[in-house]
């Protein structure tokens, strides 16, 4: 390894801004990942409440109906790409060559690269809300020709930004892959390697997969926008129902890319904190398998409205309710875990649980959402942005949070406040079941979705899910305290910080970052 590799000169470590713009040290690449997720959190959380609060009472309060689809817009785009994809990004960087046993990620600049070019691709998503004409207002689901006859001029740029952020998802996708196939420690089999670091496998082959769709479709927008062509428009013998479908071919393994790494982080922390082995390890790697794979085959459950054949519908609806098999064989190991352990509950357990009686619901909602003939009721109203909001907030936000709580102490050398952590769990698990489970009713009783004002027999509900929004919100506040005060020293983490889970929370040891050395280690 150079010096160079190392991301220092031959003085010694590189110092202040530079270690953090040149470093090929996959722990801090994780750590900017991280605290990148994290600021998009907030921001598009901001969002969120700005629509919350126009939906606080009837009739437009704050803000005007085309400035409100931006923020849903935004809010969708900022959760989705900047949030969540990242933050599990991060955990990969950081986990994965730990726990294969792996000095590095295999291809250490290219991560340096995957990392730096998001903050411009989302300074310049961000930037549309100053354009003339302001941000896209078209939903995260940037339906044609919506986003391309009628779009603002800023939707060009709005491209660009997603170009850039699938560019990085490729890079770190194939730099997961190269790592786990090329850098395990020597008898560290296939199914000997912990299920955080199969259901990032799963998920980086997933993520190969679909991000060139993504980046076709976003291409044909800005042919239809900008040289004439007429994909997306009817009037030019485009079809908009093209547009769905390449996007949904996109977006639909793209929802299962943001909860399969929830669902090893949650395999790990369950059996830690019930000091049991994880009940049906090969079941959970071919349940993940079989999850994956399924995915690429239910795009069309998105569509059932728009008129596809009775025998397309019926395919699509009986392969969505086929996913539910292997989610099932996955929430019946944890249980099955957690029968009969040793358990306590440490803030990272908590969320844990919650997170798999919540994304319950969730997929529970989605089974609903998945018979074709109801799906014509539910299309388009609240209950689907409830059901999407709980496999998402409770699922992926819940398991990143009780990943953070749970490695926090290996990362930093110090244990968090264990009082705070639980005080913030108890606030967000309360804010988000009264934010989103009155949207399941005000949805059945026909709220349609992304509209600012709605009528009167709405308002109660619609109140009650503001003020959750505003608690969980808030809550979050408490989440970065804890989180700081934990990187700013307090309680020294014993070298297992989680008593009687020895063995259980990380296999290998790898070498601390390089900067915690005096001279750069030499490496044979």
């Amino acid at each position: 390894m150079t010096a160079a590799h190392t991301g220092s000169d031959h003085h010694g470590p590189a110092k202040g801004l530079t270690r953090w713009l040149y470093t090929t040290n996959h722990k801090d690449i994780g750590t900017l990942y991280l605290w990148f997720s994290l600021s998009m959190f907030f921001l598009g959380g901001i969002f969120a409440m700005v629509i919350r609060a126009e939906l606080f009472q009837p009739g437009l309060q704050l803000i005007q109906p085309e400035f409100f689809n931006q923020m849903t817009t935004m809010h969708g785009l900022i959760m989705v790409f900047g949030a969540v994809m990242p933050a599990f990004v991060g955990l990969a960087n950081w986990m994965v060559p730990m726990m294969i046993g792996a000095p590095d990620m295999a291809l250490p600049r290219m991560n340096n690269l995957s990392f730096w070019i998001l903050p411009f691709a989302f300074a310049m998503m961000i930037s549309t809300l100053f354009m003339d004409g302001g941000a896209p207002n078209f939903g995260w689901t940037f339906y044609a020709p919506l986003s391309t006859t009628y779009a603002p001029p800023s939707v060009t740029f709005f491209i660009f930004a997603v170009h850039i952020m699938g560019a990085s998802s490729i890079m770190g996708a194939i730099n997961i892959v190269a790592t786990i196939f090329n850098m395990r420690a020597p008898g560290m089999t296939w199914m000997k390697m912990p299920l955080f670091v199969w259901t990032w496998l799963i998920t980086a082959y997933l993520l190969i997969a679909v991000m060139p769709v993504l980046a076709g479709v976003v291409t044909m927008m800005l042919m239809d926008i900008h040289f004439g062509t007429a994909f997306f428009n009817a009037a030019g013998g485009g079809s908009p129902i093209l547009f769905q479908h390449v996007f949904w071919f996109f977006g639909h393994p793209e929802v299962y890319i943001m909860i399969l790494p929830a669902f090893g982080i949650v395999s790990a922390i369950i059996p830690a904190f019930s000091r049991k082995k994880l009940f049906g390890y090969a079941s959970m790697v071919y349940a993940t398998s079989s999850i994956a794979f399924l995915s690429f085959i239910v795009w069309a459950h998105h569509m059932f409205t728009v008129g596809i054949p009775l025998a397309g519908e019926l395919f699509f609806m009986y392969s969505t309710m086929l996913i539910a098999i292997p989610t099932g064989v996955k929430v019946f190991n944890w249980i099955a875990t957690m029968f009969r352990g040793s358990l306590t509950f440490e803030t990272p357990m908590l969320f844990a649980v919650a997170f798999v009686v919540l994304f319950s619901i969730g997929g529970f909602s989605g089974l609903m959402l998945a018979i074709a003939p109801a799906d014509f009721q539910y299309h388009d109203t609240y209950f689907v942005v409830a059901h999407f909001h709980y496999v998402l907030v409770p699922g992926a936000i819940f398991s990143i949070m009780a990943a953070v709580y749970y490695w926090l102490p290996k990362w930093t050398g110090f244990m968090y406040d264990e009082k705070l952590g639980k005080i913030h769990f108890w606030l967000s698990f309360v804010g988000v079941n009264v934010t989103f489970f009155p949207q399941h009713f005000i949805g059945l009783a026909g709220m349609p979705r992304r509209i600012p004002d709605y009528a009167l027999q709405f308002a109660d509900m619609n109140m009650i899910s503001s003020l959750g929004a505003f608690l969980f919100g808030a809550s979050q506040l408490m989440f970065l305290y804890v989180v700081i005060k934990a990187i700013r020293g307090g309680e020294k983490a014993p070298d297992k910080p989680w008593e009687g889970a020895e063995g259980l929370e990380w296999t290998i040891p790898s070498p601390a970052p390089y900067h915690t050395f005096t001279t750069p280690p030499k490496v044979d």
